[in-house]
C-alpha cells in the first residue's frame, strides 16, 4: 500500500471526482483529501465504510462486556437460558 497515492488535494477532487470514486471503489482504499496541505476529509467506498462501522460496533460491545466482567456483572449460561425459557413460556400463555 502506497499512501502517497491516496492523498489528494480538494482541487484535485473537484476536477477528478469521478476518477477518485472509481479508484476508491476498485481499490477499497480510502483517499485522504487535503486543503491547504492539511488533511480535511476521507473518501471511502460504502462497503469498506460499513465493514469499519461493524468492526467498531463489535469492539465497543467487547469493551462493554469486559467492563461488566470487571464489575462482576455476570450471569451463568444456565441462568441466562433459564430466564429466556421462562420469558418465552410466559409469552406463549
Amino acid at each position: 500500500m502506497n499512501i502517497i497515492n491516496d492523498i489528494k488535494s480538494v482541487t484535485y477532487l473537484k476536477s477528478k471526482a469521478a476518477d477518485l470514486l472509481n479508484q476508491v471503489n476498485e481499490t477499497h482504499r480510502p483517499i485522504i483529501i487535503t486543503q491547504n496541505g492539511d488533511a480535511r476529509a476521507v473518501l471511502q467506498d460504502p462497503t469498506s465504510y460499513e465493514n469499519m462501522r461493524n468492526a467498531i460496533g463489535i469492539l465497543k460491545l467487547i469493551s462493554q462486556g469486559e467492563a461488566d466482567i470487571r464489575k462482576g456483572k455476570v450471569k451463568s449460561q444456565d441462568d441466562v437460558f433459564n430466564s429466556i425459557e421462562a420469558n418465552l413460556k410466559d409469552k406463549l400463555k
